[in-house]
């Protein structure tokens, strides 16, 4: 038995990858640069067929890039937090309110003149 006996035939301990030749020709390839308000420019590769669109997420700082260098997109604008109460009081004027709050202690008072107990 001569070699190392464990040694896959036909390469090397530090090979590096397969080269063009052994994988097969690459696709035909376009570069795209997308710009983004933070001066970032980013190239991204497309295949010559497809469409590249009009904006792409800038791989730096995540702010939307688009093609033109002068007119990058703005920043999305972020909404706060809103709460539950926010909600509601969007939906609801503050007479509707009252008459609701009303409705419910007026419940609550005749279910316990009633016996029954509340928590």
């Amino acid at each position: 038995m001569a070699g190392g006996g464990n040694a896959i035939r036909g390469s090397r301990v530090g090979a590096g990858p397969l080269g063009e030749a052994e994988r097969g020709e690459a696709a035909p390839r376009k570069a795209v640069t997308y710009f983004c308000t933070n001066a970032h420019r980013s190239v991204i590769t497309f295949a010559v067929e497809a469409t590249p669109p009009d904006s792409w997420d800038c791989p730096k700082c995540g702010l939307p890039a688009g093609l033109d260098e002068e007119n990058a997109p703005p920043a999305p604008k972020i909404e706060p937090y809103k709460t539950h109460l926010a909600y509601v009081k969007e939906r609801r004027s503050d007479a509707e309110a009252e008459d609701i709050l009303e409705e419910a202690i007026a419940l609550l008072r005749s279910r316990r003149k009633s016996g029954e107990v509340i928590f």
